[in-house]
């Protein structure tokens, strides 16, 4: 009893789990069968002779099949996906393209490429090994047969009972073999298919470098818009209440003049502070973002930053439309920090800004008459730019020989 329930359970081992790759090859054996049939079918209709006609039925039928070679790779995609739940991406990003595009593309060219040799020879393979498991089925079932036949072929053949178990012991072992290709050929069938069927290693990494920077680009827009929020929270709450609370010591301070002196110093001290804070909050809030550059774009904007300069500051804004939200507010912070550098690190007297538009790109040039020196590894805040720049798929690069002058060159991608 526990001999047979052993032999059982070996027997029955090579069936766990062979159930989806087994189905998975036999649908690409008859897939085939079809495209077979499909270049059979003239010389099934009838017998060409003459050589007008052997041509004729050699070419139609290629040519039905690579007609009905995108079918067939859409084919191919449902049956990895229903028989293994292996997804296979399309190389083609959209809609698939039509017959001539698809044939002239490498996509498609390797498409047809699985079609035509790496799907007949797999599926050649899954004949055999299907071929395997009905021989090893057979093979295992031995007994079972040799129970069929009549009696008196049992007694003239006393060695069947031995020569049985042999076959039965083959069977089981071509069992474990088919079992182990089904598996094998399945994985190899998937590796192909997503090489062929699939986009390429060059195609992935295009569409991943495009979510990338799509993924970028709304992480940047979303950083803006969170700071455009931040500044109009602080300038209508925070802002307008300091506003409130100076108004009001400042009354204060008018009106109430029998106060004794402590009081007063207090209320001085209190009303300084307010003011300093309105200052610092409305340095603060323009340094998140300017309202002048949201309402009234890049040039007011410049020219907000140029008259609070200690130094003159000559600016040029040459734009025939206004760029996208972002792009115009990487190029004030960095023109605003360029200037800052430029004040404290260049002892300039004097600088200029330029801003230009040449085709698609926004062009900005800061350039002073200071010291020099300035670079982009040194502790200035320009590898902060260059890295702000950057995001926006941008590039910075700045000229400062010793001695001066300094120009720093901005290239920012012009989207409307």
């Amino acid at each position: 009893m526990h001999r047979t329930a052993r032999l059982r359970r070996v027997i029955q081992r090579p069936f766990q789990g062979a159930g989806r790759p087994v189905a998975f090859i036999a649908t690409g054996v008859l897939i085939q069968l079809g495209v077979l049939l499909v270049i059979a079918l003239p010389w099934i209709l009838f017998v060409p002779v003459s050589k007008g006609a052997i041509l004729l039925a050699v070419l139609v039928p290629c040519a039905a099949v690579l007609a009905a070679g995108p079918l067939l790779t859409e084919v191919q995609y449902g049956r990895f996906r229903t028989r293994l739940g292996v997804g296979i991406p399309s190389p083609f990003p959209g809609r698939r393209p039509r017959l001539r595009a698809w044939l002239r593309s490498p996509a498609g060219r390797r498409q047809l490429t699985y079609h035509v040799l790496g799907g007949p020879l797999l599926a050649l393979a899954a004949a055999f090994v299907l071929l395997m498991w009905a021989a090893a089925v057979v093979a295992v079932s031995v007994y079972v047969w040799i129970w069929l036949v009549p009696l008196d072929w049992r007694i003239d053949h006393p060695g069947y009972s031995t020569w049985g178990a042999y076959v039965t012991a083959a069977g089981i072992a071509l069992l474990h073999a088919a079992s182990w290709l089904s598996g094998a050929l399945a994985r190899l069938d998937t590796r192909t298919a997503t090489d062929l069927l699939g986009p390429s290693r060059q195609e992935q990494l295009a569409r991943r470098v495009e979510a990338l920077t799509e993924s970028r680009a709304g992480l940047v827009d979303a950083a803006d818009a969170e700071r455009r929020r931040i500044e109009r929270d602080l300038h209508d709450g925070a802002q307008q209440r300091l506003v409130s609370l100076a108004v009001n010591l400042g009354v204060a301070k008018a009106t109430l003049g029998d106060l004794p002196e402590d009081a007063r110093r207090v209320i001085d001290e209190a009303h300084r502070e307010a003011k300093e804070a309105i200052q610092e909050l409305s340095s603060l809030v323009r340094g998140l973002h300017p309202a002048v550059l949201e309402d009234r774009g890049l040039d007011a904007a410049l020219s907000g930053i140029a008259a609070r300069a200690p130094i003159p500051v000559r600016v040029k804004v040459d734009l025939p439309s206004r760029p996208s939200p972002t792009i115009e507010a990487v190029a004030y912070f960095v023109i605003s920090e360029a200037l800052t550098n430029v004040v404290k690190h260049a002892e300039a007297s004097k600088a200029e800004v330029t801003v230009e538009r040449f085709g698609a790109t926004v062009l900005v040039v800061v350039s002073d008459d200071g010291v020099g020196g300035a670079e982009l590894t040194g502790g200035t805040g320009l590898a902060g730019l260059a890295k702000r720049v950057a995001s926006v798929d941008g590039t910075l690069s700045v000229d400062s020989p010793v001695g001066g002058p300094t120009v720093m060159t901005v290239e920012l991608p012009c989207v409307p």
